[in-house]
Protein backbone atom coordinates (compact mmCIF):
# COMPACT_ATOMS: atom_id res chain seq x y z
CA UNK A 1 0.00 0.00 0.00
CA UNK A 2 1.13 3.69 -0.85
CA UNK A 3 -0.59 5.31 1.24
CA UNK A 4 1.43 6.24 4.27
CA UNK A 5 -0.56 6.49 7.91
CA UNK A 6 -0.58 10.27 9.45
CA UNK A 7 1.08 9.37 12.63
CA UNK A 8 4.05 7.54 10.61
CA UNK A 9 4.00 10.57 7.97
CA UNK A 10 3.77 13.48 11.14
CA UNK A 11 6.49 11.62 13.33
CA UNK A 12 8.67 14.39 14.09
CA UNK A 13 12.49 14.36 12.40
CA UNK A 14 13.64 17.38 14.90
CA UNK A 15 13.34 18.59 18.54
CA UNK A 16 11.30 21.46 17.42
CA UNK A 17 8.28 19.17 16.13
CA UNK A 18 7.65 17.31 19.21
CA UNK A 19 5.07 18.58 21.01
CA UNK A 20 3.36 18.78 24.34
CA UNK A 21 6.77 17.61 26.12
CA UNK A 22 8.90 21.16 26.03
CA UNK A 23 10.64 20.74 29.59
CA UNK A 24 11.91 17.00 28.37
CA UNK A 25 12.97 18.34 24.88
CA UNK A 26 14.96 21.78 26.61
CA UNK A 27 16.78 19.20 28.51
CA UNK A 28 18.01 16.74 25.87
CA UNK A 29 19.16 20.28 24.07
CA UNK A 30 20.84 21.35 26.42
CA UNK A 31 22.94 18.43 27.24
CA UNK A 32 23.79 18.20 23.21
CA UNK A 33 24.60 22.02 23.36
CA UNK A 34 26.93 21.32 26.48
CA UNK A 35 28.02 17.69 25.32
CA UNK A 36 26.73 16.14 28.55
CA UNK A 37 25.89 12.85 27.12
CA UNK A 38 24.84 10.23 29.30
CA UNK A 39 25.45 6.65 28.53
CA UNK A 40 21.96 5.74 29.15
CA UNK A 41 18.93 7.01 29.17
CA UNK A 42 15.02 6.28 30.29
CA UNK A 43 11.98 7.48 28.55
CA UNK A 44 8.62 6.59 30.60
CA UNK A 45 5.15 8.11 30.02
CA UNK A 46 1.77 6.77 28.56
CA UNK A 47 1.28 5.42 24.81
CA UNK A 48 1.76 7.57 22.27
CA UNK A 49 3.29 10.82 23.89
CA UNK A 50 6.49 10.40 22.14
CA UNK A 51 9.09 8.49 23.64
CA UNK A 52 9.85 6.36 20.39
CA UNK A 53 10.11 9.54 18.17
CA UNK A 54 12.21 11.29 20.73
CA UNK A 55 14.52 8.64 21.19
CA UNK A 56 15.52 8.78 17.34
CA UNK A 57 15.53 12.45 17.49
CA UNK A 58 18.02 12.84 20.62
CA UNK A 59 19.78 9.98 18.36
CA UNK A 60 19.95 11.70 15.26
CA UNK A 61 21.29 14.52 16.92
CA UNK A 62 24.02 13.07 18.81
CA UNK A 63 25.67 12.24 15.68
CA UNK A 64 24.42 14.78 13.37
CA UNK A 65 27.99 16.45 12.07
CA UNK A 66 27.17 20.13 12.06
CA UNK A 67 24.80 20.51 14.95
CA UNK A 68 23.12 24.08 15.20
CA UNK A 69 21.51 25.49 18.39
CA UNK A 70 20.99 21.77 20.03
CA UNK A 71 19.41 20.42 16.69
CA UNK A 72 20.40 18.14 13.90
CA UNK A 73 21.23 20.00 10.16
CA UNK A 74 19.16 17.47 8.06
CA UNK A 75 21.82 17.83 5.84
CA UNK A 76 25.22 15.63 6.86
CA UNK A 77 25.40 12.08 5.63
CA UNK A 78 24.80 10.97 9.58
CA UNK A 79 21.63 12.63 9.03
CA UNK A 80 20.76 12.09 5.17
CA UNK A 81 21.96 8.19 6.15
CA UNK A 82 20.66 8.03 9.60
CA UNK A 83 17.07 5.42 8.71
CA UNK A 84 19.82 3.32 6.85
CA UNK A 85 22.73 3.90 9.49
CA UNK A 86 24.39 0.55 11.16
CA UNK A 87 25.20 2.77 14.02
CA UNK A 88 21.80 3.10 15.20
CA UNK A 89 20.21 0.04 16.79
CA UNK A 90 16.53 -0.06 17.00
CA UNK A 91 15.22 -3.03 18.84
CA UNK A 92 11.71 -4.00 20.33
CA UNK A 93 12.48 -5.95 23.41
CA UNK A 94 8.61 -7.06 23.52
CA UNK A 95 10.80 -9.72 20.12
CA UNK A 96 13.54 -9.49 21.68
CA UNK A 97 13.50 -9.93 24.95
CA UNK A 98 15.56 -12.62 26.12
CA UNK A 99 19.10 -13.20 27.67
CA UNK A 100 20.34 -14.46 24.12
CA UNK A 101 19.25 -11.71 22.59
CA UNK A 102 21.14 -9.40 24.81
CA UNK A 103 23.66 -11.35 25.27
CA UNK A 104 23.87 -10.52 21.12
CA UNK A 105 23.51 -7.26 21.59
CA UNK A 106 26.62 -6.67 24.54
CA UNK A 107 28.88 -8.53 22.09
CA UNK A 108 28.00 -5.76 19.43
CA UNK A 109 28.37 -2.68 21.70
CA UNK A 110 32.15 -3.95 22.16
CA UNK A 111 32.73 -3.16 18.08
CA UNK A 112 33.33 0.68 17.55
CA UNK A 113 31.17 2.15 15.32
CA UNK A 114 31.18 2.28 11.36
CA UNK A 115 30.64 5.85 10.44
CA UNK A 116 29.35 7.91 13.64
CA UNK A 117 31.05 8.82 16.60
CA UNK A 118 28.41 7.03 18.49
CA UNK A 119 27.01 3.37 18.59
CA UNK A 120 23.10 4.38 19.97
CA UNK A 121 20.91 1.72 20.94
CA UNK A 122 17.15 2.20 20.80
CA UNK A 123 15.13 -0.21 23.34
CA UNK A 124 11.63 0.08 22.90
CA UNK A 125 9.27 -1.38 25.41
CA UNK A 126 12.49 -2.24 28.04
CA UNK A 127 9.88 -3.49 30.63
CA UNK A 128 9.36 -6.78 28.43
CA UNK A 129 12.45 -7.74 29.40
CA UNK A 130 13.54 -11.10 31.13
CA UNK A 131 15.08 -10.56 34.80
CA UNK A 132 17.72 -12.80 33.33
CA UNK A 133 18.28 -10.29 30.22
CA UNK A 134 18.30 -7.26 32.38
CA UNK A 135 20.62 -9.22 34.36
CA UNK A 136 22.76 -9.22 31.27
CA UNK A 137 22.34 -5.30 30.31
CA UNK A 138 23.42 -4.38 33.54
CA UNK A 139 26.54 -5.51 33.20
CA UNK A 140 26.87 -3.62 29.92
CA UNK A 141 25.44 -0.49 31.79
CA UNK A 142 27.97 -0.82 34.51
CA UNK A 143 30.65 -0.16 32.46
CA UNK A 144 29.59 1.27 29.08
CA UNK A 145 32.14 0.97 25.90
CA UNK A 146 32.78 5.20 25.81
CA UNK A 147 31.39 4.37 21.92
CA UNK A 148 28.00 3.46 23.16
CA UNK A 149 24.63 5.05 24.40
CA UNK A 150 21.47 3.37 25.86
CA UNK A 151 18.34 4.68 24.91
CA UNK A 152 15.15 2.62 26.43
CA UNK A 153 11.29 3.82 26.45
CA UNK A 154 8.89 2.09 28.63
CA UNK A 155 5.11 2.24 29.29
CA UNK A 156 5.22 0.48 32.39
CA UNK A 157 8.41 1.63 34.48
CA UNK A 158 7.57 -0.16 37.34
CA UNK A 159 8.68 -3.49 36.30
CA UNK A 160 11.96 -1.86 35.13
CA UNK A 161 14.17 -3.06 38.24
CA UNK A 162 15.48 -0.45 40.50
CA UNK A 163 19.44 -1.54 39.41
CA UNK A 164 18.92 -0.63 35.62
CA UNK A 165 16.47 2.89 37.07
CA UNK A 166 19.74 4.03 39.33
CA UNK A 167 22.22 3.85 36.61
CA UNK A 168 19.84 5.69 33.29
CA UNK A 169 18.82 9.63 33.24
CA UNK A 170 15.04 9.50 33.26
CA UNK A 171 12.70 11.22 31.50
CA UNK A 172 9.29 11.47 32.22
CA UNK A 173 7.00 11.68 29.03
CA UNK A 174 3.53 13.28 30.59
CA UNK A 175 0.26 12.90 28.44
CA UNK A 176 -0.22 15.77 25.95
CA UNK A 177 -2.86 18.57 26.88
CA UNK A 178 -5.89 19.00 25.22
CA UNK A 179 -4.80 22.22 23.45
CA UNK A 180 -1.94 21.21 22.32
CA UNK A 181 -3.41 18.24 20.38
CA UNK A 182 -6.38 19.51 19.19
CA UNK A 183 -4.16 22.53 17.08
CA UNK A 184 -1.83 19.86 15.73
CA UNK A 185 -5.24 17.81 14.22
CA UNK A 186 -6.08 21.23 12.86
CA UNK A 187 -2.85 22.22 11.58
CA UNK A 188 -2.45 18.26 10.21
CA UNK A 189 -5.97 18.73 8.66
CA UNK A 190 -5.15 22.34 7.23
CA UNK A 191 -2.16 20.09 5.18
CA UNK A 192 -4.36 17.20 4.56
CA UNK A 193 -7.12 19.14 3.15
CA UNK A 194 -8.99 17.24 5.15
CA UNK A 195 -12.68 18.67 6.23
CA UNK A 196 -13.54 18.23 10.13
CA UNK A 197 -16.27 20.02 12.70
CA UNK A 198 -15.01 21.64 15.14
CA UNK A 199 -17.19 19.50 17.47
CA UNK A 200 -15.71 16.36 15.81
CA UNK A 201 -11.97 17.70 16.44
CA UNK A 202 -12.86 18.14 20.10
CA UNK A 203 -13.86 14.65 20.35
CA UNK A 204 -11.12 13.11 18.79
CA UNK A 205 -8.65 14.79 20.93
CA UNK A 206 -10.84 13.52 23.92
CA UNK A 207 -11.11 9.65 23.08
CA UNK A 208 -7.42 10.26 22.46
CA UNK A 209 -6.53 10.82 26.16
CA UNK A 210 -3.34 12.47 25.74
CA UNK A 211 -1.71 10.21 23.19
CA UNK A 212 -1.42 12.17 19.78
CA UNK A 213 -0.59 8.96 17.76
CA UNK A 214 -3.91 7.80 18.45
CA UNK A 215 -5.65 10.98 17.99
CA UNK A 216 -3.72 10.67 14.01
CA UNK A 217 -4.95 7.04 14.22
CA UNK A 218 -8.54 7.77 14.58
CA UNK A 219 -7.75 10.91 12.27
CA UNK A 220 -6.46 8.54 9.83
CA UNK A 221 -9.77 6.37 9.71
CA UNK A 222 -12.19 9.11 9.73
CA UNK A 223 -10.75 10.50 6.66
CA UNK A 224 -10.63 7.67 4.37
CA UNK A 225 -14.36 8.10 3.30
CA UNK A 226 -13.07 11.49 1.97
CA UNK A 227 -16.25 13.13 3.45
CA UNK A 228 -16.51 16.15 6.29
CA UNK A 229 -15.84 14.49 9.61
CA UNK A 230 -18.68 15.20 12.24
CA UNK A 231 -19.21 14.65 15.90
CA UNK A 232 -22.16 11.95 14.38
CA UNK A 233 -19.67 10.25 12.56
CA UNK A 234 -17.45 9.26 15.17
CA UNK A 235 -20.49 8.82 17.69
CA UNK A 236 -21.76 6.53 15.35
CA UNK A 237 -18.15 4.40 14.80
CA UNK A 238 -16.25 4.69 18.22
CA UNK A 239 -18.81 4.15 21.14
CA UNK A 240 -18.42 8.11 22.14
CA UNK A 241 -20.42 10.35 23.89
CA UNK A 242 -21.75 13.95 23.09
CA UNK A 243 -20.82 16.26 25.73
CA UNK A 244 -24.16 17.84 24.76
CA UNK A 245 -25.73 14.54 25.64
CA UNK A 246 -23.77 14.31 29.22
CA UNK A 247 -24.85 18.06 30.25
CA UNK A 248 -28.50 16.90 29.54
CA UNK A 249 -28.30 14.17 31.76
CA UNK A 250 -27.04 15.86 34.47
CA UNK A 251 -29.72 18.56 33.67
CA UNK A 252 -32.54 15.32 34.43
CA UNK A 253 -30.31 14.36 37.81
CA UNK A 254 -30.96 18.35 39.25
CA UNK A 255 -34.40 18.43 37.78
CA UNK A 256 -35.73 14.98 39.63
CA UNK A 257 -36.73 13.84 36.18
CA UNK A 258 -36.49 9.66 36.49
CA UNK A 259 -38.08 9.25 33.18
CA UNK A 260 -36.07 11.41 30.89
CA UNK A 261 -32.69 9.56 32.67
CA UNK A 262 -34.46 6.04 31.56
CA UNK A 263 -35.31 7.59 27.99
CA UNK A 264 -31.48 8.71 27.89
CA UNK A 265 -29.79 4.97 29.53
CA UNK A 266 -31.76 3.56 26.79
CA UNK A 267 -30.89 5.71 24.51
CA UNK A 268 -27.40 5.10 24.81
CA UNK A 269 -27.60 1.35 25.66
CA UNK A 270 -29.63 1.08 22.11
CA UNK A 271 -26.19 2.98 20.09
CA UNK A 272 -23.74 -0.01 21.39
CA UNK A 273 -22.27 2.98 23.27
CA UNK A 274 -18.97 2.51 25.36
CA UNK A 275 -19.97 2.44 28.80
CA UNK A 276 -16.57 3.22 29.77
CA UNK A 277 -16.31 6.33 28.12
CA UNK A 278 -19.32 7.70 29.32
CA UNK A 279 -18.66 6.82 32.58
CA UNK A 280 -15.19 8.45 32.49
CA UNK A 281 -16.93 11.89 30.69
CA UNK A 282 -20.37 12.09 33.03
CA UNK A 283 -17.67 11.80 36.17
CA UNK A 284 -15.36 14.75 34.14
CA UNK A 285 -18.45 17.10 34.13
CA UNK A 286 -19.74 16.36 37.72
CA UNK A 287 -16.31 17.11 38.66
CA UNK A 288 -16.02 20.32 37.26
CA UNK A 289 -19.80 21.21 38.72
CA UNK A 290 -18.57 20.06 42.14
CA UNK A 291 -15.26 22.15 41.47
CA UNK A 292 -18.14 25.55 40.53
CA UNK A 293 -20.30 24.54 43.47
CA UNK A 294 -17.65 25.37 46.02
CA UNK A 295 -16.45 28.18 44.21
CA UNK A 296 -20.04 29.37 44.18
CA UNK A 297 -19.77 30.15 40.48
CA UNK A 298 -23.39 28.02 39.86
CA UNK A 299 -26.58 27.41 41.56
CA UNK A 300 -27.73 23.83 41.16
CA UNK A 301 -30.44 21.82 43.45
CA UNK A 302 -27.67 19.00 43.71
CA UNK A 303 -25.50 19.16 46.68
CA UNK A 304 -21.70 18.87 46.81
CA UNK A 305 -22.14 15.80 48.89
CA UNK A 306 -24.06 14.43 46.51
CA UNK A 307 -21.89 15.16 43.91
CA UNK A 308 -18.74 13.36 45.09
CA UNK A 309 -20.80 10.05 46.63
CA UNK A 310 -22.31 9.92 42.67
CA UNK A 311 -18.40 10.18 41.69
CA UNK A 312 -17.14 8.07 43.99
CA UNK A 313 -20.18 5.38 42.99
CA UNK A 314 -19.82 6.03 39.52
CA UNK A 315 -16.06 5.14 39.94
CA UNK A 316 -16.48 2.07 41.70
CA UNK A 317 -18.91 0.95 39.09
CA UNK A 318 -16.17 1.33 36.47
CA UNK A 319 -13.63 -0.44 38.63
CA UNK A 320 -16.30 -3.45 39.26
CA UNK A 321 -18.77 -4.15 36.25
CA UNK A 322 -18.91 -7.65 35.41
CA UNK A 323 -19.66 -9.17 32.22
CA UNK A 324 -22.50 -10.83 34.20
CA UNK A 325 -24.70 -7.33 34.27
CA UNK A 326 -25.66 -5.27 32.01
CA UNK A 327 -23.36 -2.09 33.13
CA UNK A 328 -26.35 0.08 31.44
CA UNK A 329 -28.86 -0.75 33.78
CA UNK A 330 -26.42 -0.81 36.40
CA UNK A 331 -25.30 2.90 35.74
CA UNK A 332 -29.04 3.96 35.49
CA UNK A 333 -29.93 2.42 38.94
CA UNK A 334 -26.96 4.33 40.62
CA UNK A 335 -28.19 7.58 38.74
CA UNK A 336 -31.77 6.92 40.34
CA UNK A 337 -31.14 6.14 42.91
CA UNK A 338 -29.49 9.78 43.23
CA UNK A 339 -32.72 11.56 42.58
CA UNK A 340 -34.91 9.35 45.24
CA UNK A 341 -32.42 10.70 47.43
CA UNK A 342 -32.48 14.14 46.53
CA UNK A 343 -36.38 14.11 47.48
CA UNK A 344 -35.40 12.38 51.03
CA UNK A 345 -33.23 15.66 51.86
CA UNK A 346 -35.47 17.98 49.87
CA UNK A 347 -38.47 16.69 51.96
CA UNK A 348 -36.48 16.57 55.29
CA UNK A 349 -35.05 19.97 54.59
CA UNK A 350 -38.62 21.15 54.50
CA UNK A 351 -39.73 19.55 57.38
CA UNK A 352 -37.15 20.97 59.45
CA UNK A 353 -37.64 24.97 58.26
CA UNK A 354 -41.42 24.88 58.53
CA UNK A 355 -41.67 25.44 62.65
CA UNK A 356 -45.50 25.67 61.95
CA UNK A 357 -46.14 22.36 60.04
CA UNK A 358 -48.86 20.05 61.30
CA UNK A 359 -48.58 16.33 62.34
CA UNK A 360 -50.68 15.54 59.47
CA UNK A 361 -48.53 17.23 56.86
CA UNK A 362 -45.71 15.34 59.04
CA UNK A 363 -46.81 11.95 58.38
CA UNK A 364 -48.04 12.84 55.05
CA UNK A 365 -44.10 13.42 54.21
CA UNK A 366 -43.06 10.39 56.27
CA UNK A 367 -45.66 8.58 54.00
CA UNK A 368 -43.98 9.58 50.79
CA UNK A 369 -40.23 8.82 52.15
CA UNK A 370 -41.56 5.37 52.75
CA UNK A 371 -43.00 4.88 49.61
CA UNK A 372 -39.78 6.34 47.57
CA UNK A 373 -37.50 3.88 49.34
CA UNK A 374 -40.53 1.19 48.91
CA UNK A 375 -40.18 2.75 45.27
CA UNK A 376 -35.91 1.91 45.13
CA UNK A 377 -36.53 -1.49 46.82
CA UNK A 378 -38.82 -2.04 43.85
CA UNK A 379 -36.68 -1.10 41.08
CA UNK A 380 -33.76 -2.92 42.69
CA UNK A 381 -35.92 -6.37 43.14
CA UNK A 382 -36.18 -5.95 39.30
CA UNK A 383 -32.52 -5.65 37.99
CA UNK A 384 -31.51 -8.68 40.60
CA UNK A 385 -34.25 -10.66 38.69
CA UNK A 386 -33.55 -9.83 35.65
CA UNK A 387 -29.48 -10.05 35.76
CA UNK A 388 -29.57 -13.77 36.34
CA UNK A 389 -30.86 -13.54 32.25
CA UNK A 390 -28.05 -12.04 30.23
CA UNK A 391 -28.84 -9.77 27.87
CA UNK A 392 -28.04 -10.00 24.30
CA UNK A 393 -24.96 -7.76 24.10
CA UNK A 394 -24.02 -9.21 27.17
CA UNK A 395 -24.07 -12.83 25.62
CA UNK A 396 -22.35 -11.69 22.75
CA UNK A 397 -19.80 -10.03 24.65
CA UNK A 398 -19.33 -13.39 26.41
CA UNK A 399 -19.17 -15.24 23.20
CA UNK A 400 -16.68 -12.92 21.25
CA UNK A 401 -14.50 -13.25 24.37
CA UNK A 402 -14.25 -16.76 24.30
CA UNK A 403 -14.14 -17.04 20.58
CA UNK A 404 -10.98 -14.43 20.96
CA UNK A 405 -8.89 -16.54 23.60
CA UNK A 406 -9.58 -19.93 21.49
CA UNK A 407 -8.90 -18.27 17.95
CA UNK A 408 -5.59 -16.63 19.40
CA UNK A 409 -4.44 -20.10 20.58
CA UNK A 410 -5.20 -21.71 17.65
CA UNK A 411 -2.97 -19.05 15.71
CA UNK A 412 -0.44 -19.45 17.59
CA UNK A 413 -0.73 -23.40 17.35
CA UNK A 414 -0.42 -23.24 13.52
CA UNK A 415 1.44 -19.87 12.74
CA UNK A 416 4.27 -20.06 10.06
CA UNK A 417 6.07 -17.47 9.58
CA UNK A 418 6.39 -17.61 5.82
CA UNK A 419 2.11 -17.70 5.85
CA UNK A 420 2.48 -14.36 7.80
CA UNK A 421 5.09 -12.69 5.15
CA UNK A 422 2.83 -14.14 1.87
CA UNK A 423 -0.59 -12.48 3.84
CA UNK A 424 1.35 -9.24 4.93
CA UNK A 425 2.51 -8.81 1.52
CA UNK A 426 -0.85 -10.12 -0.23
CA UNK A 427 -3.09 -7.48 2.21
CA UNK A 428 -0.27 -4.60 1.54
CA UNK A 429 -0.66 -4.75 -2.13
CA UNK A 430 -4.17 -5.61 -2.61
CA UNK A 431 -6.87 -2.76 -4.74
CA UNK A 432 -9.74 -4.54 -3.52
CA UNK A 433 -10.49 -3.97 0.16
CA UNK A 434 -13.01 -1.69 -1.02
CA UNK A 435 -14.78 -0.99 2.27
CA UNK A 436 -12.28 -2.61 4.49
CA UNK A 437 -9.85 -0.20 3.57
CA UNK A 438 -11.23 2.56 6.02
CA UNK A 439 -11.32 -0.72 8.76
CA UNK A 440 -8.12 -2.43 8.40
CA UNK A 441 -6.05 0.74 7.70
CA UNK A 442 -4.41 0.84 11.19
CA UNK A 443 -4.28 -2.80 11.60
CA UNK A 444 -1.42 -5.46 11.10
CA UNK A 445 -1.41 -8.74 10.53
CA UNK A 446 0.68 -10.14 13.62
CA UNK A 447 0.45 -13.66 13.00
CA UNK A 448 -1.27 -16.29 10.81
CA UNK A 449 -1.59 -20.22 10.13
CA UNK A 450 -3.38 -21.30 7.26
CA UNK A 451 -6.74 -20.31 7.58
CA UNK A 452 -6.45 -18.01 10.55
CA UNK A 453 -5.34 -14.67 10.75
CA UNK A 454 -4.48 -12.24 13.90
CA UNK A 455 -4.79 -8.62 13.56
CA UNK A 456 -3.41 -5.97 15.74
CA UNK A 457 -4.55 -2.14 16.04
CA UNK A 458 -3.18 0.54 18.18
CA UNK A 459 -7.06 1.51 19.01
CA UNK A 460 -9.18 -1.49 21.40
CA UNK A 461 -11.84 0.46 19.63
CA UNK A 462 -10.68 -0.64 16.17
CA UNK A 463 -10.41 -4.10 17.50
CA UNK A 464 -14.21 -4.32 18.62
CA UNK A 465 -14.79 -2.88 15.54
CA UNK A 466 -13.57 -5.40 13.89
CA UNK A 467 -14.53 -8.15 15.98
CA UNK A 468 -18.20 -7.31 15.66
CA UNK A 469 -17.87 -7.18 11.63
CA UNK A 470 -15.91 -10.42 11.87
CA UNK A 471 -18.32 -12.74 9.43
CA UNK A 472 -17.97 -9.96 6.44
CA UNK A 473 -14.68 -9.13 7.05
CA UNK A 474 -13.54 -12.67 6.78
CA UNK A 475 -15.61 -13.31 3.57
CA UNK A 476 -13.99 -10.23 1.91
CA UNK A 477 -10.50 -11.78 3.11
CA UNK A 478 -10.85 -15.10 2.05
CA UNK A 479 -10.79 -13.42 -1.45
CA UNK A 480 -8.03 -11.39 -1.00
CA UNK A 481 -5.93 -13.82 0.78
CA UNK A 482 -7.11 -17.01 -1.41
CA UNK A 483 -8.19 -18.79 1.63
CA UNK A 484 -11.10 -20.69 1.89
CA UNK A 485 -13.15 -20.39 5.18
CA UNK A 486 -10.67 -17.77 6.62
CA UNK A 487 -11.15 -17.07 10.45
CA UNK A 488 -10.06 -13.52 11.80
CA UNK A 489 -9.71 -12.46 15.18
CA UNK A 490 -8.65 -8.76 16.08
CA UNK A 491 -7.10 -7.35 19.46
CA UNK A 492 -5.33 -4.02 20.45
CA UNK A 493 -1.44 -3.97 20.19
CA UNK A 494 -1.30 -4.00 24.03
CA UNK A 495 -3.00 -7.04 24.22
CA UNK A 496 -0.81 -8.69 21.17
CA UNK A 497 2.16 -7.76 23.40
CA UNK A 498 1.04 -9.39 26.24
CA UNK A 499 -0.38 -12.43 24.52
CA UNK A 500 3.23 -12.80 22.44
CA UNK A 501 5.21 -12.06 26.03
CA UNK A 502 3.01 -15.34 27.35
CA UNK A 503 3.64 -17.39 24.01
CA UNK A 504 7.49 -16.73 23.63
CA UNK A 505 7.32 -17.37 27.69
CA UNK A 506 5.53 -20.87 27.21
CA UNK A 507 7.59 -21.73 24.42
CA UNK A 508 10.46 -21.69 26.44
CA UNK A 509 9.19 -23.57 29.43
CA UNK A 510 8.49 -26.31 26.72
CA UNK A 511 4.64 -25.68 26.78
CA UNK A 512 2.87 -26.74 23.79
CA UNK A 513 -0.17 -24.93 21.66
CA UNK A 514 -2.78 -27.57 20.30
CA UNK A 515 -5.87 -26.10 17.71
CA UNK A 516 -9.10 -26.48 20.14
CA UNK A 517 -12.14 -27.21 18.03
CA UNK A 518 -14.23 -24.00 18.09
CA UNK A 519 -17.58 -25.41 17.02
CA UNK A 520 -18.75 -25.68 20.74
CA UNK A 521 -17.81 -21.56 21.13
CA UNK A 522 -19.62 -21.03 17.98
CA UNK A 523 -23.17 -22.63 19.79
CA UNK A 524 -22.69 -19.75 22.40
CA UNK A 525 -23.33 -16.68 19.71
CA UNK A 526 -26.83 -15.70 20.51
CA UNK A 527 -29.49 -14.77 18.46
CA UNK A 528 -31.80 -12.65 19.60
CA UNK A 529 -35.38 -11.01 17.37
CA UNK A 530 -36.04 -7.28 17.40
CA UNK A 531 -39.72 -8.07 19.14
CA UNK A 532 -37.42 -10.23 22.18
CA UNK A 533 -35.62 -7.18 22.68
CA UNK A 534 -38.24 -4.67 22.69
CA UNK A 535 -40.36 -7.21 25.52
CA UNK A 536 -37.10 -7.41 27.83
CA UNK A 537 -36.69 -3.28 27.90
CA UNK A 538 -40.12 -3.31 27.98
CA UNK A 539 -40.04 -5.18 31.52
CA UNK A 540 -36.79 -4.17 32.59
CA UNK A 541 -38.14 -0.58 32.91
CA UNK A 542 -41.86 -0.91 33.01
CA UNK A 543 -43.72 2.05 34.21
CA UNK A 544 -44.99 -0.07 37.55
CA UNK A 545 -41.30 -1.04 37.93
CA UNK A 546 -40.32 2.65 38.54
CA UNK A 547 -42.61 5.03 40.24
CA UNK A 548 -41.52 8.43 41.52
CA UNK A 549 -43.86 9.69 44.23
CA UNK A 550 -43.64 13.48 44.52
CA UNK A 551 -43.67 15.09 48.01
CA UNK A 552 -46.39 17.89 49.14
Amino acid sequence: MDYKVLYRKYRPDCFENIVGQNYTISMLKNAVINNKLSHAYLFTGPRGTGKTSTAKVFAKTINCENRINGEACGKCSSCLNFAHSSDIIEIDAASNNGVDDIRELINNVKIAPTFSKYKIYIIDEVHMMTQSAFNALLLTLEEPPAHAIFIMATTNVESVPITILSRCQRFNFKKIDFETIKNQLIKICDNEKIKITDEAVNEITYLSEGGLRDALSLLDQLSSENEEITLDNILANYGSISSLFIKNLIDSIEKNDAEKIIQAMNELENSSSDYKVFIKKLVNELIKKAIQIKQNLVKTSLSYENIKNLILDLNDCFNKISIHINPYSLIQVILLQYVNQKNIETNLKDSDNLSNITNDKSNSKEKSNDNNNLNINKLDETVQNNTEVLSYTEEFNEYLNELKSVRINNCFATAQKNILNTYQEKLENSKDLGNLQSLLIDAKIVAAGSDIVLFATSLASTADLINHHMEQIEEHLSTVLGVNDLKIIAVSNEEWLKNKQEYIQNLKNGVKYEVIDESGIQELKPTISDSQLEEFVEEMFADNKIEIIEGE
